[in-house]
């Protein structure tokens, strides 16, 4: 039985490197990312590089801020076509508003997959380390990571509504048009008078 030959180091950088370039956006999915992964690289190792806990504390707190504008108004947009956004009506009452992008726009199956599956990832990796810093009882992290989970599952949960707001509004406008035109036809009085049968 012969082992299978290992894969060179540099043969897995250049399939990467050719994935990010068949990329619709490879600009953008590079920027998300890093954005989505440099807060937790320096959450992890961090402290390697400074004694500063301040320094530390703030550095990851303004990078997971920067993933969360990233991932609600430039990413989702241009990666898988979805975009989302809150607004206060006259009662004061919040309004979440959900868009997406023309259903016959083409989405880029490694620009998809890689957005979604970040999406999910990134807010799981924030979860394992609240309960890994409540174990070793180091509770000044769990505030940072608190912020984190917060920011990321809510795009997560905003991108998760946009994608079944934006299907669901599809099916409904693909039904409607294939029954509603025929259908409302027949029910307008004025379509024999006016009609051009």
């Amino acid at each position: 039985m012969s082992e299978p030959a290992a894969v060179p180091q540099d043969s897995i950088a250049r399939t990467m490197y050719q994935r990010l370039l068949e990329s619709s956006h490879p600009i953008a999915l590079l920027s998300f990312l890093t954005f989505r992964l440099l807060p937790i690289f320096i959450y992890l190792f961090g402290m390697l590089f400074t004694s500063n806990y301040i320094l530390y504390f703030i550095t990851i707190i303004l990078l997971v801020s920067a993933d969360f504008w990233n991932v609600k108004n430039i990413a989702g947009r241009l990666l898988v076509g979805l975009r989302w956004w809150n607004e206060t009506n006259e009662l004061g009452q919040t309004i979440w508003v959900f868009e997406t992008a023309d259903p016959n726009r083409y989405i880029n199956p490694i620009d998809s997959k890689v957005f979604w599956l970040m999406m999910y990832i990134t807010p799981i990796a924030w979860v394992l380390f609240a309960i890994m810093s409540v174990l070793k009882l180091h509770l000044i992290s769990l505030i940072l990571i608190i912020i984190a989970i917060s920011l990321s599952i809510t795009n997560t949960m905003a991108y998760n509504k946009c994608d079944k707001f934006g299907k669901a509004n599809n099916i409904a406008n693909d039904v409607m048009s294939s029954f509603s035109i025929p259908f409302l036809s027949k029910l307008n009085p004025f379509g024999r008078l006016f009609g051009s049968n």
